[in-house]
């Protein structure tokens, strides 16, 4: 018999050999028709493999990432056997599950897949999935899995096997069709009811430019019908949502081919609304004690070679600049954490001067592959609003809080209702991995997590997530249709400090070596406001948009008045601008409300005589006439009762 620890920490016996399906069928009949995967002791686990010993064991549904996984990694393999007898001779490269679905990395050799092939390949699936096929694990050797792979001419899959340690190889085989897959998997195809083939594009052969271009093939898969349903339904509100799309409709930025891909130009109304969000949290800032600093946009390269970025980031990055000194390289900054050590180090340091917190909204930039930039998502050049904290060991715990409370109010402010939060920790089996003492990494974790613990957060702990340098906590944001977004970061690091050898006088005095916090709420300034911008689908808060209010004269005679309360509406701070040109009211209602403008205000004839302004709100219609002033006392209100109170 061995013994099996449920989660709540109940434990119950079972004969060696037992299986996770078998522990599930122990619990109800429901539970064993819903289970997808399973963790065994920390490790994914197939449903059907045995355990053979005592060992703490997690189940997990289709509500759970690890559900979808399991259920999106099968499904990967499903439409690469579908591939395979449509397309006889195609050959394989990866197929993982990703966060929304699974894509398989195929070269078609003669064959071309266009659009066109989808709801065929769709039909097969479904097919194939309705056989219930057994999807089964095999141990192998690596000579064998060379030999049955080579047969085949499998090359993607041998030059993979080449690089694999015998023993650990495993295959998965389902109908006439065999891969090459560590796992795990669902016990068979049953479960895949709904089949979408989403897209295609190219994608080299692991990810190397001189290698084979390959095609990706992009699926997503349901137990059900009706999610496929929906999840299409929410693809559709996303386009509407796309920030790409708002931001040239709010001409809040744009891209240009001469100035660069990836380099984001930002219009008048983007710059506006940027600069709000800086201020805001400058504000914060000064509250909690931080400090401004500004760096260059460019180092020396022995400043990232120091940092350990030159190494990490070298690749990634626009390539060193050489100035007419002989010998002397100068890059484009990957990251601002090198500056401020150095600006740490221009004055002796005390422990009476710690914490030292020094904050940027520092520009940097890094050389992102062409395939992978979107909008402002991923660019090569953005904006970090960024924070570097030194402190001793004993405050990394007080200053986690504070800047827990920052994240946490910046979520509040602008309605981030729906997040998560994950701690990632150091692999305590594999410590060769991470510099820094145990004992100074205990601290850290413990910081961490009493952290999370005061402020009632019940945050997913990672081992071996950890970044090489000290633990971390993440925020994950859901937005208002449901997508998984990484915005704020707060990372421990003991490396920068010992690289560039940052010290402090402690008060036995004698020298010590201070921890450097990283911390950025929004992460940066593009993909914050990109997120921001799909969030409320381009609808901001009041009190952060750029145009408040549009003024539109139903003719050009009252054009003079329509720049008359926009004055009076400018010296009651409200910002409001006048739509004058020469257009049917009806069309400038539209083409406003199309930028996203909350208040439009229409003046004629009768407004003009009376002072008085007709109001309409984005989205809810005709308010009436009120007097200048009365409108411009209910926005202030508005935004008064909107705009974060700290």
């Amino acid at each position: 018999m061995i013994s099996i620890t449920f989660p709540d920490n109940s434990v119950k016996e079972f004969e060696a050999g037992v299986t996770p399906l078998q522990i599930a069928e122990s619990i109800s009949g429901r539970l064993a028709r819903e289970v997808l995967a399973a963790t065994v002791d920390g490790k994914e686990w197939d449903l059907t493999r045995p355990i053979t010993a005592d060992a703490a064991v997690k189940l997990f549904k289709w509500e759970d990432p690890e559900g979808k996984h399991a259920f999106w990694h099968s499904s990967a393999h499903l439409l690469a056997e579908a591939l395979q007898i449509l397309y006889p001779g195609v050959k394989f490269g990866i197929g993982p599950a990703i966060e929304n679905g699974f894509y398989y990395d195929i070269d078609p050799g003669e064959h071309t897949l266009t659009s066109a092939d989808f709801a065929k390949i769709e039909a097969k699936m479904l097919e194939l999935a309705k056989q219930n096929q057994q999807i089964v694990r095999a141990d192998i050797s690596k000579a064998d899995a060379l030999d049955f792979f080579g047969k085949r001419d499998e090359t993607y899959k041998c030059e993979l096997i080449s690089e694999l340690e015998d023993g650990h190889i495993t295959t998965y085989t389902q109908g006439e069709f065999t891969d090459l897959c560590r796992g795990p998997h669902l016990p068979s195809t049953a479960p895949i009811k709904a089949v979408k083939v989403m897209s295609l594009a190219g994608a080299y052969w692991r990810g190397d430019e001189k290698r084979p271009q390959l095609v990706r093939v992009y699926g997503v898969t349901f137990p059900k019908k009706s999610m496929l349903d929906e999840y299409l339904a929410l693809l559709e509100e996303a386009k509407k949502r796309d920030h790409r799309k708002l931001g040239k409709e709010m001409e809040l930025f744009a891209f240009s081919a001469k100035v660069g891909a990836g380099l984001p130009l930002w219009l008048p109304k983007g710059a506006a609304l940027r600069d709000r969000l800086e201020q805001f949290l400058r504000k914060i800032q000064r509250r909690y004690g931080y400090q401004q600093v500004i760096t260059p946009h460019i180092g020396n390269k022995q400043l990232y070679v120091t940092s350990g970025h030159y190494a990490k980031y070298g690749k990634d990055s626009f390539q060193p600049i050489h100035t007419p000194e002989e010998g002397e390289e100068y890059l484009l900054k990957p990251m601002n954490c090198p500056h401020h050590c150095e600006i740490y180090k221009t004055s002796p340091r005390s422990y009476r001067d710690l914490p030292l917190r020094l904050a940027e909204f520092g520009t940097v930039y890094r050389y992102e592959q062409s395939g992978e930039l979107h909008g402002l998502t991923r660019v090569r050049g953005f904006t970090q609003d960024d924070a570097h904290i030194f402190c001793a060991p004993e405050q990394i715990k007080d200053e986690f809080l504070k800047v827990m409370d920052i994240i946490l109010y910046i979520f509040k402010a602008l309605k981030f209702d729906n997040y998560e939060a994950q701690i990632s920790l150091r692999d305590p089996k594999n410590k060769e991995k991470y510099i820094g003492s145990d004992e100074n990494w205990h601290k850290a974790e413990q910081a961490i997590i009493e952290a999370c613990a005061e402020k009632g957060i019940n945050a997913r702990t990672e081992l071996g997530e950890a970044a090489f340098y000290g633990p971390k906590l993440d925020f994950m944001v859901r937005d208002a249709i449901g997508r998984r977004w990484q915005l704020g970061t707060i990372q421990v690091d003991y490396n920068l400090p010992e690289r560039f050898g940052l010290e402090y006088t402690g008060s036995d005095n004698q020298k010590h070596r201070p921890v450097m916090i990283h911390r950025a709420p929004f992460g940066s300034m593009e993909r914050f406001v990109a997120v921001l911008l799909e969030h409320t689908a381009g609808h901001l808060p009041l009190w952060l948009i750029p145009e408040q209010v549009v003024v539109m004269p139903i003719s050009e005679k009252y054009n003079d008045y329509a720049r008359e309360v926009a004055k009076r509406l400018d010296r009651k701070d409200v910002r409001a601008i006048v739509d004058d040109r020469n257009e049917k009211i009806g069309k400038k209602i539209r083409d406003n409300e199309l930028k996203k403008i909350p208040y439009l205000l229409v003046v004629g004839e009768k407004e003009a005589a009376e002072g008085t302004v007709s109001v309409r709100r984005q989205g809810e219609g005709d308010r009436g006439a009120m007097p200048v002033d009365d409108f411009a006392g209910m926005i202030n209100d508005e935004v008064a009762a909107m705009t974060p109170d700290f």
